[in-house]
């Protein structure tokens, strides 16, 4: 599961800050600080000449008055709103962080949670026109086995040597995926509401 991540916007790793710096210079405001579903994200996706390029996009589709915010990536090729994202239109959204909350009984527990010893990552995400908009949704899997006592899902996180393969639409996304579970550390940062 994702349901909030985090976009350091004092972040000292350069490929962020100039990912948000480009998107400012066109004119395109994105969240920072705490990411949550339906704001305006950086995101990384091929441009019509086949670049990866920044550009904003709004962080769940639309339907019927809900946000779909997240794909299963077990799945995702199997279900009609996801299919044309997986085969053509996948995307890099870059986090400092993802939040996950552990259940304590009545209690809630957030935790930001990290590729072990990397201060930015790249979550693996589809996306989709919407009238005039692109919006993107998070792939998710089975959490890693350090984290799996706070939720036994999280999102797909992609190893460097991975990027230009999950952006390439005629390579195979289940191969990227499977290849790409990295050791993960956490801290506690909160109660419920108290995240950042």
């Amino acid at each position: 599961m994702c349901g909030r991540y985090y976009v350091e916007s004092d972040d000292p790793s350069e490929p962020l800050g100039r990912i948000i710096r480009e998107l400012e210079d066109r004119g395109q405001a994105v969240g920072q600080g705490e990411i949550r579903p339906g704001t305006v994200a950086a995101v990384v996706a091929n441009n019509i000449r086949g670049l990866p390029t920044p550009f904003a996009m709004h962080w769940g589709y639309g339907m019927g008055g809900k946000l779909i915010i997240n794909a299963r990536s077990e799945t995702v090729g199997e279900k009609p709103l996801f299919v044309d994202g997986i085969l053509r239109r996948r995307c890099l959204i870059p986090a400092s962080c993802y939040f996950e909350w552990e259940k304590r009984g009545r209690e809630r527990i957030c935790y930001a949670i990290s590729p072990k010893g990397k201060p930015f990552s790249y979550l693996a995400g589809i996306y989709r026109k919407e009238g005039t908009r692109a919006s993107f949704v998070v792939l998710t899997r089975p959490a890693a086995p350090e984290i799996a006592f706070i939720h036994h899902r999280m999102p797909v996180i992609l190893a460097q040597d991975a990027f230009a393969s999950w952006l390439d639409p005629h390579g195979d996304p289940g191969a990227v995926i499977k290849d790409c579970l990295q050791e993960m550390e956490y801290r506690p940062v909160g109660r419920e509401g108290e995240c950042v």
